[in-house]
């Protein structure tokens, strides 16, 4: 038996984790290679800090983020941990490998510096400027720190060598409330002799272009860098800060922003010229920021993958443009051969090919165009750093005889583990599931924005809030968004509304449905994946204030009705120009949204064992539940505005009363799925509950219908026109090679995306039933056209992997399971089996029930008669049917006629003759129904 991975709070296990943000870091571990039915019982804490060990005895069940048992620590103090645990028989383990923390600068008192300004001011639109401090180091230098932060973005260098490798730090975050530090340990750059510490600072979101106003100087016109390092040598302890000895002077950068990119002159050196040079300026130092200045909480922007080019294509104008077959976000990495100095090399990027040109209209005031002026030495390497595109083309200029080897791209994003796969036996849902895992790594940069190419890359709540619990799915994202969430929170208004996008740069604080959820939606998503109730604990505030700030609204009444609401947005029926056109109605949305939120904020007052405020928000949900019922649904379950997402939500959330108002209810969601021909019909809102929602009213088979569409709108729509990554709106590219005319699309957007989660959950059949996966459901999913599936899940406890197969009629079952976890297995025969840890199998037959065409709703079901009487009514000549969609004009055409008898057929298929050359259209389905015997 082993204890492995002891890890603090969200961070990545290590032998050692610096500039750790906490004083107190919750502790957890994973185990192995123990015995069948072992269950942990207890373990043993040994902390060693000055060198003096402790041991703390805990009385526990599992290692998941267990309260710090030690002393707090202060800034620069470190601990080193061991784990040992026990069963119930007493047994301990072996100690784990040590591992340390230690805290960055916790304070703003604990810094030896003052931030730094260029003097004179250098404006957003000169050339970077390159801050430096020249310094001395003695013999022996041990326990070297750099801890530094900018207002604006910073790249550091010791003597021409980049400290460390993360990208566009520190990060946006609400700069005027809470900015963040990085610390880099330096010990091994110290050698003894004279050193320049050179520090690039460039715009990014501090002063750079932000919105689609292109809002510039939006946190203050001043770049300013707060730098402190510090070492001990053979004189003693020694540290140099930012400060008046500082100075500055121009970099090769001439101009940068993250929507319009960078220009370089590469004649000159990266960091300006060194030595006494007139060019060389004193500094100014400013006043501390009002804003908290704490250690990076989060996972560094990074290079976390790097793409070799596809293919180089010839525009009919004669451009040259780069495919990398993969939409992602970063930069690229340029090698020129043989240019001359002085000439320029201009890099446009883009997500999409419009008619065989470069599509940069989506872009809107984003230029994303890098240009370098060249240096004239025989291969040189060209690459950006301050600034960000989104992007898989890229058209370049000035490159003669471009080589697919001279060019990579650098994908940028937080630097997350992945912790989900998926495949099944459709090639085409394998790459929607991917989509979805490269739209989360693209939007995860430092906040989780909409998208990442045009002027906007934007915190939208709304987003992020369906979005969260495919995000903590697919990566290790807690730490991501639990930074965000401070913020969120401390952009909260005084009536318990958050902005529609934090940091906020646009409108205040609002009670606003969907986004303004994300105050209880995220944070729950992260508990729900991780089992950390410390992040309720630190939001439960703010999800309190949001519930009762729409109680107080509603006046008592506890229906959410009137004022500004985006509603289902992108609703696939909502004109281009209009994505809150939507059928659902927003005042039914709000109060779904509002019983669902109550009841997700009792449930955390549970998990953080206060009962009372639990009875609360959970008596306030069954009010909220029952005055939805009394507004908006009547006996039968009719949902007013009778669309699939109020149904959705209604089931979904357990709005309804159980029998008849219920199954009303279902059925009528189901019918709505098949008169639309299986094509989506739901916005942001709905669409990440169609599917759930299906199979819990007993449908699967028609939530695999909708998942397996090709039409439009479906989700493998856009995998049919070559998607790399989700689409903003269904339709952003039109089957024709259009990009859709409205003025907001984006090829790169999540939110459609959070299918992803129920691939792993309903399809694979691998769901959460307890939070931190400590107890799972798995129910192999044999509805539907796939032979199989197979879904491998990292968690906390380790890696789950189930899968399922079925070949004649047999299903094959497997499932492993790490310690400490226990599942709850469904299978076709009814039989449920609770396992613990280890490798199960199970081999049953699965029954095909047979089909029986009784009715039209009967034909619709079956797959494969309604694909063929699609192509019979598409064949038959009757101008009704000619387009693309005869499946879904026939499905709008029996509507009103399911329950009708398949003899009537023929009339419901022409309208009952109320349209041109209906003969045409009952002699066709004749033959088709004489065919199958109908």
């Amino acid at each position: 038996m082993k204890v492995v991975d002891v890890r603090f709070g969200h961070r990545r296990p290590a032998d050692r984790v610096i500039g750790f943000d906490d004083p107190r870091p919750a502790l957890s571990w994973r185990i192995e290679d123990m015995a069948d039915e072992w269950r942990q019982a207890a373990a043993r804490i040994e902390v060693t800090m000055g060198g003096t060990p402790t041991v703390h005895d805990v009385a526990v069940a599992d290692g998941m983020f267990l309260p710090w048992p030690a002393a707090p620590l202060s800034s620069y103090d470190s601990a080193t941990v061991r784990v040992s645990v026990a069963g119930a028989d007493g047994v301990w383990s072996d100690w784990s490998t040590p591992t340390t923390v230690e805290c960055g600068l916790l304070d703003k008192t604990n810094w030896n510096a003052r931030p730094i300004t260029p003097e004179p001011f250098v404006g957003r639109e000169d050339p970077a400027p390159v801050l430096t401090r020249r310094f001395t180091v003695g013999e022996e230098a041990a326990n070297a720190r750099l801890a530094i932060t900018a207002g604006g973005i910073f790249i550091a260098y010791l003597d021409g060598r980049r400290i460390g490798h993360d990208e566009l730090t520190p990060g946006w975050t609400e700069y005027g409330k809470r900015i963040l530090s990085l610390t880099y340990d330096v010990t091994d750059m110290l050698t003894p002799g004279d050193h320049e510490l050179a520090v690039i600072l460039g715009n990014g979101w501090w002063r750079g272009n932000l919105t689609w106003a292109m809002r510039t100087n939006v946190y203050g016109e001043d770049l300013w860098l707060l730098a402190d390092l510090r070492w001990t040598d053979n004189t003693g302890d020694q540290s140099i800060g930012t400060g008046d000895s500082w100075s500055w002077r121009a970099s090769n950068i001439l101009a940068n922003d993250l929507y319009q990119g960078q220009a370089a002159d590469t004649r000159m050196p990266l960091l300006g010229t060194i030595g006494d040079d007139p060019e060389i300026h004193a500094v100014r130092t400013i006043a501390m920021p009002d804003a908290a200045i704490v250690p990076m909480p989060m996972p560094p922007a990074r290079v976390v993958d790097e793409l070799a080019a596809r293919d180089i294509i010839t525009t009919p104008s004669g451009r040259t443009v780069i495919d990398f077959g993969q939409n992602a976000t970063g930069w690229v990495r340029l090698t020129v051969r043989g240019g001359r100095a002085g000439d320029t090399v201009t890099l446009r990027h883009a997500e999409v090919m419009e008619h065989g040109e470069l599509g940069v209209r989506p872009l809107r005031n984003a230029k994303a165009t890098d240009t370098f002026i060249l240096n004239g030495v025989a291969e040189q390497q060209l690459e950006p750093m301050l600034t960000q595109h989104g992007f898989r083309y890229v058209e370049v200029d000035g490159v003669p005889g471009l080589r697919p080897e001279d060019i990579a791209l650098r994908v940028v994003s937080a630097d997350m583990d992945r912790l989900a796969w998926f495949d099944c036996s459709d090639e085409q849902v394998n790459r929607l599931f991917l989509n979805a895992v490269w739209s989360t790594i693209d939007n995860f940069i430092t906040i989780p924005t909409d998208c990442p190419q045009r002027d906007e890359r934007l915190g939208w709540t709304g987003d992020i809030a369906v979005y969260a619990p495919t995000a903590v799915r697919l990566l290790d994202s807690a730490a991501f968004l639990a930074s965000w969430m401070v913020d969120v929170d401390s952009d909260r208004g005084s009536d318990g509304g958050i902005p529609v996008v934090v940091p906020q740069v646009l409108d205040g604080p609002q009670l606003t449905c969907g986004w303004g959820d994300a105050a209880v939606l995220v944070p729950w998503a992260i508990y729900e994946a991780t089992g950390d109730t410390g992040v309720l604990a630190d939001n439960l505030a703010m999800m309190d204030a949001f519930v009762d700030g729409v109680d107080r609204l509603t006046g008592g009444t506890h229906i959410w009705a009137g004022g500004f609401q985006f509603g289902d947005w992108l609703d696939p029926t909502a004109p281009p120009d209009n994505p809150g056109g939507s059928k659902a109605d927003s005042d039914v949305v709000a109060t779904a949204y509002f019983a669902h939120s109550t009841r997700l904020v009792a449930r955390a007052h549970a998990a953080l064992n206060d009962a009372e405020g639990a009875a609360r928000y959970e008596e306030l949900a069954d009010k909220i539940a029952q005055a939805f019922r009394d507004e908006y649904v009547t006996v039968g379950g009719r949902v007013l505005s009778d669309c699939a997402s109020v149904y959705a939500m209604a089931i979904a959330w357990d709005l309804l009363e159980p029998g008849r108002q219920f199954d009303g209810a279902a059925n009528r969601f189901a019918d709505i799925v098949r008169t639309t021909g299986f094509r989506v019909s739901t916005g942001f809102l709905g669409t990440p509950l169609v599917c759930p929602a299906l199979a819990k009213a007993g449908h699967m088979d028609l939530a695999m219908r909708l998942l397996l569409e090709r039409g439009f709108p479906s989700w493998l729509y856009p995998v049919t026109m070559g998607a790399t990554t989700v689409w903003e709106r269904w339709d952003s590219m039109l089957p024709n090679g259009d990009i859709n005319p409205g003025e907001m699309t984006s090829f790169n957007h999540y939110a459609l995306g959070a299918i992803a989660g129920w691939l792993l959950s309903g399809v694979a059949g691998l769901s959460i039933k307890e939070p931190g996966y400590r107890r799972i459901g798995f129910t192999p999913n044999t509805t539907g056209a796939l032979s199989h599936a197979h879904a491998r899940q990292t968690t906390p406890y380790g890696v789950i992997d189930a899968a399922w197969r079925i070949n004649n009629g047999r299903l094959t079952a497997s499932l492993t399971v790490p310690v400490g976890v226990t599942a709850d297995v469904t299978l076709p025969d009814g039989n449920v089996h609770t396992v613990g840890h280890g490798n199960h199998t199970w081999v049953v037959d699965v029954d095909v029930p047979e089909r029986r065409i009784a009715t039209i709703r009967d034909l619709i079901d079956d797959t494969a008669l309604f694909s063929e009487l699609r192509d019979v009514l598409h064949e038959c000549g009757n101008p009704m049917y000619s387009g693309d969609n005869a499946d879904v004009v026939f499905a709008g055409n029996a509507k009103a006629y399911l329950d009708d008898p398949i003899s009537e057929l023929p009339t419901v298929a022409s309208s009952r003759g109320y349209c041109p050359m209906p003969e045409l259209i009952v002699t066709a389905v004749n033959v088709f129904m004489t065919r199958h015997g109908l």
